[in-house]
């Protein structure tokens, strides 16, 4: 391990947690692609287990240990050790997660590579809150959606929130960004995907009455304002969670466990992806 004590705050081997925001860190000329930040060893764990490369890692002396066999493979990268002073000074909190490391981000897939194997897929169309995209990650992760895609202007899974929150998923799930509607409803139909848009309206499906084909893409719209009038045009069905108590929907991310329960588990008519 190239462990390297700082004791000041102002160092500049300390920029990346120190002085650059996340929308900074995207655009960090050097390394090319920029950073992202990932939080406790667990997320760096699961960054690392992705093939993710880190570029520096930030931690106190008594989480060195812990450190140790995830850097085993990447012996020559900068172990930053501070005292806790200094961690908060720098994050504004302790470290307590154990750690954090300044990631390289990786090239995005083509949207193809990402379908090739995958028979339920996510599609994030411009959820803007980084808490609901990381929550909806984990739920994809727990309940066997294969892959997400997010929409031009959807928030940044590799936001240091959505992964926190996430608890890392966001490396374990396949991902990419698309391109407009029209390319993207090509794509998703070439690959022989029906597009199901989870939404309210007069003639939705519920859920217990839609019969899957053998490829879905679920697609999810931003709290409030629900998915565009393009992305509604765009689906071959529009679906609804049967609700009760006069509640008519749910948060989004607490919808995507539910849908994707739905999606990829038996129903009560025995029926699931695939049948």
């Amino acid at each position: 391990m190239h462990r390297v004590d700082i004791r000041d705050a102002a160092d500049p081997r300390l920029a990346d947690y120190r002085d650059l925001t996340d929308v900074a860190l995207r655009r960090v000329v050097e390394p090319a692609g920029g950073l992202y930040i990932a939080e406790s060893s667990k997320v760096i764990a699961r960054a690392l287990r992705a093939g993710h490369r880190p570029r520096s890692v930030l931690t106190q002396s008594k989480w060195l240990d812990d450190l140790g066999p995830l850097l085993t493979e990447h012996p020559d990268v900068p172990v930053y050790v501070v005292d806790p002073e200094i961690a908060e000074l720098l994050t504004g909190y302790s470290v307590h997660r154990g750690a954090m490391a300044a990631m390289h981000r990786p090239a995005m897939p083509p949207v193809q590579d990402v379908l090739r194997d995958a028979r339920l897929v996510v599609v994030l169309e411009d959820i803007v809150d980084h808490t609901n995209v990381g929550a909806i990650f984990r739920a994809c992760a727990g309940l066997g959606a294969d892959a997400v895609l997010v929409s031009p202007r959807c928030a940044d899974p590799l936001y240091r929130r959505s992964v926190r929150v996430s608890m890392g998923t966001v490396f374990q799930v396949p991902w990419t960004r698309l391109p407009d509607w029209d390319q993207t409803r090509s794509i998703l139909h070439n690959e022989d995907f029906h597009i199901a848009a989870l939404a309210l309206r007069e003639d939705a499906v519920t859920l217990d009455e839609f019969d899957p084909p053998p490829r879905v893409a679920l697609l999810l719209g931003a709290e409030g304002d629900g998915l565009s009038p393009r992305a509604l045009a765009a689906a071959d069905t529009v679906v609804t969670i049967p609700m009760a108590g006069g509640v008519d929907s749910l948060n989004v991310a607490a919808a995507s466990a539910v849908a994707l329960w739905a999606l990829s588990h038996p129903l009560s008519t025995g029926r699931s992806v695939g049948s």
